[in-house]
């Protein structure tokens, strides 16, 4: 049994979307975002495209990953 809230088929709630903002700002991986608000990956994925939610992580550098000094 899943210690989690499945929500999948229910529409999206204010704070869950709310939550979803917050989540994305803090650069939250798209899997760790479903298990915390009981929805698919894919789910996450689209109501963020459709609230204008950026999912992209934001400061990461391209430039000095896996580069080790």
């Amino acid at each position: 049994m899943p210690k989690y809230i499945r929500n999948t088929g229910k529409s999206w709630t204010r704070t869950e979307v709310s939550q979803l903002r917050t989540l994305a700002r803090e650069n939250t991986p798209t899997r760790v975002i479903g298990l915390k608000l009981g929805r698919t990956e894919e789910a996450v994925r689209s109501k963020a495209s459709s609230s204008g939610v950026s999912l992209k992580p934001t400061n990461q550098s391209p430039y000095n990953r896996g580069s080790k000094r």
